[in-house]
């Protein structure tokens, strides 16, 4: 853990941030019109509320702790990756289903340290829930402590996961684990926002979590989530590179190896289909 700063104190700080701004982005739901959206790329949009609401976060963040760089989704701030205190910022993930007012979105933010998560917060904005998560220091739904689900039979679990929606370079054993998952689990389920899947599986509403082609800001706050929850974090190959390797999976301690084993095999099939 961090000795300089108080974390707990610090989490609290993030969370009354995260909330106000879900109150700004809350308010502009209705207020979105065709014009205002604008392409990042293909399948990836953005709006003002994007913008704007990271602009507030970061103004907020900058205060309550001035030397803290800044890595964001939405560029609105010098990116500083200087080796000490990131702030790590998605201000609207599911910005999709925002923009098609499905209520599943929210503000993410985590502070990193050299190459630890310090903090964790996802507030899901239409629920009212802020998911909270420092170092060391257990994982809280409305600061009621939490804990990944006990579910030890994977035919019994519930899964979720994200469909690529710009990286197709991997589809074709996505959806084969997909189709396996189907047949062998309770159900998969695709909420559109992977800090809220994180979220979720931290407090035990879903058994784990798996997807290709996220940014860092995408997870960052929800993997120290489930970690602090009881949870499992690991790369496709159950090693530690998934904040910079762009793969994850998340589950509680007795599905894992099922789920990575599942995700291995598909994968390691396209591998050696591409080395012939």
């Amino acid at each position: 853990m961090d000795t300089q700063l108080n974390l707990n104190e610090l989490t609290s700080d993030v969370c009354e941030i995260a909330r106000s701004v879900g109150g700004f982005i809350r308010d502009n739901l209705n207020k979105i019109q065709l014009e205002d959206i604008q392409f990042k790329g293909q399948n990836s949009l953005v709006s003002f509320v994007d913008q704007e609401a990271e602009k507030k976060i970061v103004q907020r963040l900058k205060e309550l702790l001035p030397v803290a760089g800044f890595v964001t989704e939405e560029d609105t701030v010098e990116q500083n990756q200087n080796g000490g205190y990131e702030w790590i910022v998605d201000p609207l993930d599911g910005t999709t289903n925002y923009l098609h007012k499905i209520p599943v979105f929210a503000v993410s933010i985590a502070l990193r340290h050299k190459e630890e998560i310090l903090i964790g917060v996802v507030y899901n904005i239409m629920m009212d829930e802020c998911f909270s998560a420092w170092k060391d220091g257990g994982a809280f739904l409305n600061q009621e402590r939490i804990q990944v689900s006990g579910n030890k039979d994977f035919s019994e679990s519930l899964i979720a996961t994200g469909f690529p929606y710009y990286d197709f370079e991997f589809l074709e054993q996505y959806l084969s684990t997909f189709k396996e998952l189907i047949s062998e689990t309770r159900g998969v389920r695709r909420l559109g926002a992977a800090a809220v899947d994180l979220a979720y599986v931290a407090c035990g509403r879903f058994d784990g979590f798996f997807e290709y082609s996220l940014h860092i800001w995408d997870i960052a706050a929800g993997e120290l989530l489930v970690k602090e929850a009881g949870g499992l974090v690991t790369d496709f190959e159950g090693g530690d590179q998934h904040l910079t390797g762009s793969e994850i999976i998340a589950t509680n301690p007795y599905i894992y190896r099922k789920l990575k084993k599942i995700i291995s095999r598909q994968f390691a099939l396209h591998r050696r289909k591409e080395s012939v």
